[in-house]
């Protein structure tokens, strides 16, 4: 017989799980027990939501599930941002959760709540263990499903008095699941819709970061000549030196690139995900031509009615069309793709030798960024202005080299998930590019990268406000309610955790100093001045951001 709590590790170990994130609590204490006779690590952290964005970046990361506990009560309600964040931005996430023993769960009792429910809404499946003997079937479950495309968070209780109870049970045997090859005959009306178009343009979201979909993308574009826009989520898909790489689209109604969707005549979705930018944004008549190809068909949607869906495995979909493509004769005008880029190009340099004294630009805090950063190396980036430039000018070499919350958008995500990545991925360099609102909402995980060494940089920008929504205010009323508060003594703070600290309010020395930090070993914090007149300046230049935040 073997304890329950002994037998759900087991079955983790069976998964193939290496280490869990969270912060227990006295109704997940046999759990605790249980995991230091394990193999599986398990990482202190200072606050749940912290845990839940860091198993989330390990998900995005590496393809495999993240795991993360918390207790009951508020230890479950604070997993909660981070676990509706994963499940949204599509990683792969299991949540644990301990709870009250079954004999006081049916009355009024000290902190009892219904987690399952509650978690109903943020994951693919929630579900308690309610005999020690279902732990290998329900554990099983949980990983394939949140596995499995697209991918996403699931949530599994374990009460007190059950983690107690005997079994015989015994781990399940850990399958392969294939998924299935796209129809022939939407393969072939696809082809033929793409054959005869003159203009064709790919739309790749977040689908193509997955490693086979990538190397087919890309193998496609070389074939075919098609350049594509990626999501926020899909940068790097296409090497930004690519030709056929037009960078990213979902940030202005008007910027540049919205020009290539008005000039096609036919758009290609490759793992397209309406949670990061919807149809109505770029297909605001409803009347755009399209070939959807994903895992899952199309979300119903007045803005997105495609011609021809193309659904099962999203790699396999588009080397069958590769193949389609190597035997035909294509004539399409790319004048568009290369006056794009070359514009493009030019919005990236603008900035890029900036000099001088005061506020930093975000052009050219971004331009440092990616000359200090090598094609493998890490940038996770938070949610506000900095959010917006990060998407529209830095681009990237490789898929999974820039990890950005744009599906349920949390504030936070950086510092926690940048612990998560070093961990994850230990020979390559981790930035975190976080405005100074960003930054706080998880400082205490400052504690959790010090006694970890997490060999990580924290590039805060600081503007003293929250500018994103004084951006977004501004455009629509012609001013803004107060946003601003203070900030902490940026270098005591950083000396009290026990963090390498900088500040650069010259843009001249930003890429030296990014340069020794991301060099140091253990956390670093650099800190500049940013140049928030910028945002107004690009939006007079560009049109009103329709980005959902």
């Amino acid at each position: 017989m073997t304890k329950a709590s002994d037998l759900f590790v087991q079955c983790l170990e069976a998964e193939g799980v290496k280490r869990i994130f969270g912060v227990p609590g006295e109704e997940n204490a046999d759990m605790m027990m249980s995991l230091q006779q394990s193999s599986i690590e398990f990482v202190l952290c200072r606050h749940e939501q912290g845990a839940a964005f860091m198993a989330a970046v390990h998900g995005r990361l590496t393809g495999t599930v993240g795991v993360c506990l918390g207790t009951l009560g508020p230890g479950a309600t604070n997993l909660m941002t981070g676990v509706a964040d994963g499940n949204m931005d599509r990683a792969p996430l299991l949540v644990i959760t301990g709870q009250a023993a079954t004999t006081r769960q049916h009355k009024e009792s000290h902190q009892v709540m219904d987690v399952v429910s509650m978690f109903k809404s943020v994951t693919k499946w929630s579900q308690a263990i309610l005999s020690p003997d279902a732990i290998p079937e329900v554990v099983r479950k949980a990983v394939k499903l949140a596995e499995a495309e697209k991918p996403g968070a699931v949530h599994i209780e374990l009460a007190e008095d059950i983690a107690k109870h005997e079994t015989d049970a015994r781990p399940l045997k850990v399958n392969t699941v294939r998924r299935p090859a796209p129809d022939t005959k939407a393969l072939d009306q696809a082809w033929d819709l793409i054959a005869a178009a003159k203009r064709p343009l790919i739309i790749a979201g977040n689908g193509t970061i997955r490693t086979r979909a990538s190397a087919a993308l890309r193998a496609f574009c070389d074939t075919t000549g098609i350049g594509a826009l990626m999501t926020f989520m899909a940068k790097g898909a296409l090497d930004l030196d690519d030709p056929r790489c037009l960078f990213t689209i979902g940030m202005g109604q008007r910027d540049f690139p919205m020009t290539m969707v008005e000039e096609s005549d036919l758009i290609i979705t490759m793992g397209y995900d309406m949670v990061e930018y919807p149809p109505s944004s770029w297909n605001a008549k409803g009347d755009t031509k399209i070939v959807h190809i994903d895992f899952l068909p199309a979300e119903v949607d007045n803005n997105y009615s495609p011609d021809v869906e193309i659904v099962g495995d999203l790699a396999g979909a588009i080397s069958a069309l590769e193949k389609r493509a190597k035997r035909a004769s294509l004539t399409y005008d790319f004048s568009a793709q290369v006056a794009l880029r070359t514009t493009m190009q030019k919005e990236f340099a603008a900035h890029a030798d900036e000099t001088g004294e005061g506020p930093i630009t975000p052009q050219k805090a971004i331009a440092d960024v990616r000359a200090c950063l090598g094609p493998n190396d890490i940038l996770l980036c938070g949610v506000g202005a900095h959010k917006m430039w990060v998407a529209r000018q830095f681009q990237c070499h490789e898929p999974g080299t820039c990890i950005i919350s744009n599906g349920f958008c949390s504030m936070g995500m950086p510092l926690p998930g940048a612990i998560s990545a070093a961990i994850s991925c230990p020979d390559r360099k981790v930035l975190g590019l976080v405005g100074d609102a960003d930054f706080l909402m998880n400082l205490q995980e400052m504690e959790t990268a010090r006694r970890l060494n997490s060999d990580i940089t924290m590039l805060v920008w600081e503007d003293n406000a929250y500018g994103l929504i004084a951006w977004k205010q501004e455009q629509e009323f012609g001013h803004h309610t107060d946003l601003s508060f203070g900030n902490p003594d940026w270098m005591g703070l950083a000396k009290s955790f026990g963090w390498h600290g900088s500040t650069c309010t010259r843009p001249e020395d930003l890429q030296t100093q990014l340069a020794q930090a991301l060099n140091t070993d253990g956390p670093s914090l650099v800190v500049i001045p940013v140049d928030y007149r910028e945002n107004m300046k690009l939006t007079e230049r560009l049109g009103t951001l329709t980005v959902s935040l």
